[in-house]
């Protein structure tokens, strides 16, 4: 029988260039998360790493080595919280060494990793007040929407820029997914604006629970981030939110209001194209 309900976290962090630094926040406040009571924490995008683009390079590891420094932290915290931890985007090595992925990586209670997730869409924007991001430059993309299992619940993955792109989530919940995790890293410029309306367009659309883990405040080379992590309920309404400094939103997901949802107003099983 699925499951009826799941405590899920929201991390929200303001990470830096110090890898080490990151890594004992992270550890921090994935103990907080655990101590409320969440028994699924997703983490923002570059949670362990916020600085200039050649660090990445650096930085970026195998999925499922165990030993290599960021897995090793979400291993270890998954293994003694008894957690699964969704690190929501981390340098992975891919076939150009100068351009790692960008993925969100699902770590098991046991501190096996469950799922990776490649981001697919990538931020490539001139904004209007003159910030220009070329994520292309650094960053292979991915191609392939990814579902995983987490406590009876089908969880849907994709990172920050993805959430523009509701083809994407059409073919997570068209693989079962009932929760959508956000990890992120948006603009202060674009996210106020438009950081709230997207991830509740996408809770409503898909009629599923949304996790968005966000950074927030100032990083290296002047680049701010907005921060009000979430959790959204399927029909739109946040239920937990942060402001603009770190820390943990808590919520409790459930299957009955999903199911509710979908029976009341059965738009998924309406569409056409």
């Amino acid at each position: 029988m699925a499951a009826s309900e799941l405590r899920v976290a929201a991390v929200q962090m303001s990470s830096q260039a110090d890898l080490g630094a990151n890594l004992g926040e992270c550890r921090r406040l994935l103990g907080q998360a655990a101590a409320a009571g969440a028994s699924l924490v997703v983490l923002p995008e570059n949670f362990a790493y916020f600085g200039p683009e050649g660090g990445k390079r650096e930085l970026a590891e195998r999925i499922g080595d165990e030993t290599a420094p960021i897995q090793s932290l979400l291993s270890e915290a998954a293994r003694t919280h008894g957690v699964v931890v969704i690190g929501g985007g981390m340098p992975e090595r891919s076939p150009d060494p100068e351009r790692p992925y960008n993925t969100s990586v699902v770590i098991g209670p046991n501190g096996k990793v469950l799922a990776s997730y490649r981001k697919v869409h990538l931020f490539d924007v001139d904004l209007a007040e003159g910030s220009q991001y070329r994520e292309s430059a650094s960053t292979t993309a991915g191609s392939a929407p990814v579902v995983v299992p987490v406590g009876g619940f089908g969880v849907g993955l994709s990172v920050c820029y993805d959430v523009r792109f509701p083809e994407l989530y059409r073919a997570l919940v068209d693989r079962g997914a009932e929760v959508l995790t956000v990890p992120a890293a948006f603009t202060v410029h674009t996210g106020k604006d438009h950081w709230h309306v997207l991830i509740r367009a996408r809770a409503i659309e898909s009629q599923a629970w949304v996790i968005a883990a966000a950074q927030c405040g100032t990083h290296p080379q002047g680049k701010t981030t907005y921060g009000h992590s979430m959790v959204v309920d399927p029909w739109g309404t946040p239920v937990a939110e942060a402001s603009d400094h770190a820390g943990v939103v808590v919520a409790d997901v459930n299957r009955s209001y999903l199911e509710k949802v979908r029976k009341a107003l059965p738009s998924l099983k309406h569409r056409r194209l």
